[in-house]
């Protein structure tokens, strides 16, 4: 038997393909989304109405589990879908904000 194939046998075997990445994928830990208080609806409302096309903002946001911040301008408010456009590329649902810094 050459080396090769002598040290074929003694590598590693998977026999459950994906296994590790679901554990590890499993090992992220979820944050329940926080309900807001009235006072804190109304002040994000406020500010909301504030918000214009190229305004700088710094929104934080609830999405799959947890809790982000995005940094930069407005491109577009989608008032029919209830989105806002951060720099052409983020889309963020306006139901999750959690605040916004103007």
């Amino acid at each position: 038997m050459n080396k090769v194939a002598r040290a074929k046998q003694f590598l590693p075997f998977d026999a459950l393909k994906g296994l590790q990445e679901a554990l590890r994928e499993k090992e992220i830990e979820y944050e329940e989304k926080r309900e807001l208080a009235e006072d804190t609806l109304n002040e994000l409302n406020n500010k909301f109405n504030q918000i214009e096309n190229e305004s700088y903002v710094i929104i934080t946001f609830y999405k799959n589990g947890k809790y982000g911040e995005i940094k930069g301008k407005v491109t577009n408010i989608d008032y029919i879908k209830k989105k806002i456009q951060i720099n052409k590329e983020y889309n963020i649902n306006i139901c999750d904000i959690v605040n916004i810094l103007i």
